[in-house]
């Protein structure tokens, strides 16, 4: 086993992404990516969007913008969506059903619990904020810096801040690349259908399409059917 590995702080870990799990603000990206593109005489369609979503904005515009992607370009559209999301959602959010309980719970049973989020840290920090959740994490992970999802990186990162090894966490994703990136990990998946149609989650080891519908058991099983 890993050196890092050798002491576990937790006895498990959740490792949560943001969007689409925690808050429901799929909405809000769609609008301010038509907007912040539209500027720039760009567009997306709504399949694009969803099949993206979950990605860094770095590979979402290198897509998008193809020949004409450059860095300088790529920064200067990825700042101007974000201002126009974090803009968007002042005052229009809540936790999405069942979140709050499972935070609760997973925190009286000893779990440690991190974010690792393609989003970037201001939105993150206001989300959170926003909603008044950031004490049950013990991690807070951007992908920023590292290769984003589907690549495992954010994932493994999160794992090795709460000091818990991948088969020892459970990933809770509603994006097509979240949940590829948490079966790269090594990790076991929960995904919730708030963004995707359950067949596109397919690889997930649950697919529900709420927290507040999954059992109270499903963590520790499937913690225990990683063996």
């Amino acid at each position: 086993m890993d050196d890092g590995w050798k002491t576990m702080t937790f006895p498990y870990g959740v490792i949560w992404d943001m969007d689409g799990v925690l808050v429901d603000t799929g909405e809000f990206h769609w609008l301010a990516w038509q907007e912040a593109l539209a500027d720039y005489g760009l567009s997306m369609t709504y399949e694009q969007f969803r099949t993206m979503f979950g990605m860094v904005n770095r590979d979402i515009l290198t897509f998008l913008l193809g020949e004409r992607a450059t860095p300088e370009l790529i920064q200067a559209i990825g700042d101007h969506k974000e201002a126009c999301f974090r803009r968007l959602i002042q005052g229009r959010i809540q936790p999405l059903p069942g979140v709050r309980h499972w935070l609760e719970n997973l925190a009286a049973d000893g779990a440690g619990q991190a974010i690792a989020s393609s989003a970037p840290p201001a939105n993150i920090a206001l989300l959170l904020d926003t909603l008044g959740i950031r004490s049950f994490f013990q991690a807070v992970l951007a992908s920023e810096g590292m290769p984003g999802k589907p690549a495992p990186d954010v994932f493994l990162a999160a794992a090795r801040a709460l000091g818990v090894p991948p088969a020892r966490c459970v990933v809770i994703e509603d994006a097509i690349p979240g949940v590829a990136a948490a079966k790269a990990a090594g990790m076991a998946c929960i995904a919730v259908t708030t963004t995707n149609p359950a067949e596109a989650l397919a690889a997930a080891d649950r697919v529900v399409p709420s927290l507040d519908g999954l059992d109270p058991g499903a963590v520790r099983q499937l913690l225990d059917a990683q063996g």
